[in-house]
């Protein structure tokens, strides 16, 4: 009994948190729901974590867990400012500052970087940075440049397109591409580094065949099951522990190109900012 009494208070406090009209919300700050010693908890704080489209069951069970974890949060907190010596809780202090001017510092600066920051690179910056730093770039996978065909064996044109796939020349290109609608799965573009596991990922039909000498470069391979013919060809193939190619290494050197940018820019606007407030009478060093 005394727990649905509880219940039914919490019950009403959630109500009448929510049912206070507009003419109220300058004075919301001011309304209490829960008080811990000189510690209290106001329905504006409240408001602002509440979910919302709560069934009454639910909206009660949050309510009363909010209210019990803030409740234990703050008897910690006073219970920790008695228990721990000062010099302990001082450290604290200057790290929860700390961590705060950090916050405010990080992201000020962040914008003022998404607003200046150059972000186009241009080839010959790529080309300088991966001559300087490739021998930093090993593959810990295999890497292949290859195209392939997935395809009904019933198709109507079959033979036409696995001639036109073998000797893939650019009209052939155009052709296969056209038709790409009608495969049952494809990849044409066979300039790009693709890792291994995406290769077997693709066509497990590869990856479930014993014979470990298939994927080598210029090879042909061709497989066929109940219904679908596989044609694929291997154009070039790297090894674990080869070093990287460039073109594969793109997303990697432009975020090092912009890192580096990134930097100077920091080191440039905290160098201004601390000009201006000289400037402004804003930050002086007394000798």
């Amino acid at each position: 009994m005394k727990e649905t009494c509880k219940h039914t208070v919490l019950l009403l406090v959630v109500l009448v948190i929510f049912s206070s009209c507009e003419l109220f919300k300058s004075q919301e700050e001011k309304v209490i729901i829960a008080r811990v010693n000189g510690e209290y908890l106001y329905k504006s704080d409240f408001i602002n974590d509440y979910p919302g489209s709560l069934s009454e069951p639910d909206s009660l069970l949050f309510s009363n867990q909010y209210i019990n974890n803030w409740a234990t949060k703050q008897l910690l907190k006073q219970r920790a400012e008695i228990n721990l010596d000062q010099e302990k809780l001082s450290d604290f202090d200057k790290l929860a500052e700390d961590y705060k001017l950090d916050l405010y510092t990080n992201a000020y600066m962040n914008a003022l970087i998404v607003k200046k920051i150059d972000t186009i690179i241009t080839k010959s910056e790529y080309d300088s940075l991966f001559k300087h730093t490739k021998q930093n770039f090993k593959l810990n996978e295999e890497l292949l440049r290859f195209r392939s065909i997935t395809i009904n064996k019933n198709h109507s044109d079959i033979k036409s397109i696995e001639k036109r796939f073998r000797r893939f020349d650019s009209i052939d290109r155009i052709v296969l591409d056209s038709l790409s609608i009608q495969f049952h799965s494809f990849m044409l573009n066979d300039s790009v580094w693709v890792k291994k596991s995406q290769l077997l990922q693709k066509l497990p039909i590869i990856a479930n065949n014993t014979d470990s000498h298939l994927l080598k470069k210029s090879n042909f391979i061709q497989f066929e099951d109940s219904i679908r013919l596989y044609l694929v060809q291997i154009n070039d193939l790297l090894k674990r522990n080869e070093p990287a190619p460039q073109d594969y290494m793109t997303q990697t050197l432009k975020q090092i190109i912009l890192n580096k940018r990134k930097l100077k820019l920091i080191k440039q606007l905290e160098t201004e900012v601390r000009k201006d407030a000289i400037q402004n009478q804003e930050f002086e060093i007394f000798n």
